[in-house]
């Protein structure tokens, strides 16, 4: 998909441009500091998906990359240090239901989702 004008649409209303469509490459591009939206349930975004095939990122970095989030935001928390939240996110340990609940937590989304 290219990002020509073309591909943002408008919408009308009464006669008059109410709201424009763009296309969300475009709107990361325009936006980056935008917040993510988090999925309800144990629904898992494309882009945190990719994050772990594309990259090899454990799903713990990759929802935090995802999320806009710093390690050292996380951290704090968790109330643990971004030394400690590195290593989580190495990967090298199956983490405890206790640990994934703060992460989760600290995050914003569903235990479920970093399983």
């Amino acid at each position: 998909m290219t990002n020509e004008p073309t591909d943002i649409q408008t919408i009308m209303q009464d006669g008059k441009p109410a709201f424009v469509v763009i296309p969300f490459d475009e709107f990361v591009r325009l936006f980056p500091k935008a917040p993510r939206r988090v999925p309800q349930g144990d629904a898992i975004p494309h882009e945190v998906v990719g994050l772990t095939v594309k990259k090899g990122y454990t799903l713990v970095r990759a929802w935090r990359e995802y999320l806009r989030l710093t390690q050292a935001e996380v951290a704090e928390k968790m109330g643990i240090s971004q030394a400690a939240l590195s290593q989580m996110e190495a990967g090298g340990k199956r983490l405890r239901k206790v640990t994934l609940e703060k992460l989760a937590a600290a995050m914003g989304i569903g235990i479920e989702q970093l399983r």
